[in-house]
């Protein structure tokens, strides 16, 4: 698939993750958006508030600029700048920050028509912050933040679903294809070392092999892995996107146990 082929197919991704992510919120009662997520610190709301506020400054909307304190699960300057997007939203409902979202996404998908985006080195118009990212990264990223903000809030309303969507397989994809660091890099086994990581009901699964130079890359799957771990798609991303910590899951390990719970103590790629 050349670029401009697959970056089309992650506009339309992030299209499908907008439309079904605000037919949830326009479904969440009012009551319920101070429900606590897993993200320290967040709201129901915060998650759809920080949402509205990317999706409009990719459109073109002003940066806000309110005071935010840093401490407690503001850290950094990443922390910050994405705290400021939800406090400068706190005053709002559920209703009128789906409608900000709506409004901004129309905005940009027909931008994304009138040009479409060719190669994913290119630089974007505009990105979150003013982050280096190409145009890859930026379409990469956004279906995965919003569909993992997704079920943030599906999880604290109990309501589970939305696995079976476009951006459901594009986010378990992105979480596999970073295996060869979380094992290479922070679990460091030694030589000759296969980490089989499958997620049936997802169906996916990832083979990483340690070489004899240290590093770790995806290759074929092979018959005796020194571990096998098995998750359930919504484990999986619970661990890979930071959010509950391995001993409020459920996974399966066979073979190497050690190296399995290492693996699963390193996983979170993203928070």
């Amino acid at each position: 698939m050349n670029d401009a082929s697959r970056l089309a197919e992650l506009v339309e991704t992030w299209r499908q993750a907008i439309a079904e992510f605000v037919a949830l919120v326009r479904e969440v009662p009012d009551e319920q958006g101070d429900l606590p997520t897993d993200l320290e610190g967040w709201s129901v709301k915060d998650n759809v508030a920080h949402t509205a506020h990317l999706e409009s400054v990719l459109a073109g909307a002003p940066e806000e600029t309110v005071p935010v304190e840093e401490g407690g699960h503001v850290k950094g300057l990443s922390g910050l700048y994405t705290e400021q997007g939800v406090v400068a939203r706190r005053d709002r409902d559920l209703a009128s920050l789906a409608d900000e979202i709506e409004e901004a996404a129309a905005k940009r998908s027909a931008e994304l028509d009138a040009d479409p985006p060719s190669e994913g080195t290119g630089r974007p118009p505009r990105t979150p912050g003013g982050a280096p990212w190409d145009t890859e990264r930026l379409l990469t990223n956004r279906p995965l933040d919003i569909w993992m903000h997704e079920q943030d809030i599906r999880r604290a309303i109990g309501r589970p679903g939305g696995f079976e969507s476009p951006a459901a397989r594009h986010t378990v994809a992105v979480f596999g294809k970073a295996l060869p660091m979380v094992v290479g890099k922070r679990v460091a086994p030694p030589p000759g070392t296969t980490v089989q990581v499958d997620v049936p009901d997802a169906g996916q699964g990832w083979t990483v092999r340690i070489g004899d130079d240290l590093r770790a890359a995806l290759v074929d799957p092979v018959e005796s892995p020194t571990v096998r771990i098995t998750l359930v798609a919504e484990d999986f991303i619970v661990l890979a996107g930071g959010r509950r910590p391995v001993d409020s899951t459920d996974p399966k390990i066979e073979g190497d146990a050690a190296l399995g719970r290492a693996v699963l103590d390193n996983l979170a790629v993203t928070t």
